[in-house]
């Protein structure tokens, strides 16, 4: 996330503003801010993450979306556009651009982002009803961070790295090492 642009505005005008814009903004609390771009790794990260999820949630009501898709987190007045999540809801129709819930939300972060996704974007997720689990990815070693609801409504948070498995929600663990298939990360 970069600087903050304009006066709060409501979430009607940011979207509007949105659909208009040539480039990416998230709304956090009647603020908006400008998406910086990905490198070479983070995109390839992203584009792991999305297949895996995608493979793995194939043949159930869940559908796995990744960076163009707005996620409004109305408990925390905000919508981010996460690299990756997995969506449980009614079906979607072509042509939204938003949803209100997820089951899985994933942020691969940078040095400039690792901050706000640990931080502002962990608690603002954390508000959605139907979010069991946040991975939080690195895009500079082979580590992920995993925030998962259990069955109180406790959250708890584990790390993980090289040949660990990540567990994936109501499904089997992924070897995290498949993350980062085509990168320079060893």
């Amino acid at each position: 996330m970069a600087h903050a642009l304009q006066s709060p505005l409501h979430l009607f005008d940011y979207l509007k503003f949105e659909d208009a814009s040539t480039t990416r903004h998230e709304y956090v609390g009647g603020r908006i801010h400008a998406m910086t771009g990905g490198t070479l790794r983070h995109n390839r990260i992203s584009g792991n993450v999305f297949r895996l999820l995608s493979d793995r949630f194939d043949g159930t009501p869940c559908q796995v979306f990744m960076n163009d898709v707005k996620l409004h987190v109305q408990a925390a007045d905000s919508v981010y556009y996460p690299d990756v999540l997995v969506y449980c809801g009614s079906s979607v129709a072509d042509g939204e651009k938003m949803v209100h819930d997820a089951l899985l939300v994933v942020e691969v972060v940078s040095e400039s982002s690792a901050g706000i996704d640990r931080r502002e974007k962990r608690v603002a997720y954390q508000r959605l009803p139907g979010l069991r689990a946040y991975w939080i990815v690195s895009q500079t070693e082979r580590q992920v961070e995993v925030h998962e609801r259990d069955a109180t409504g406790a959250w708890t948070a584990r790390g993980f790295t090289a040949n660990d498995a990540l567990p994936v929600v109501d499904s089997e663990a992924l070897p995290l090492e498949r993350l980062y298939a085509g990168t320079d990360i060893a």
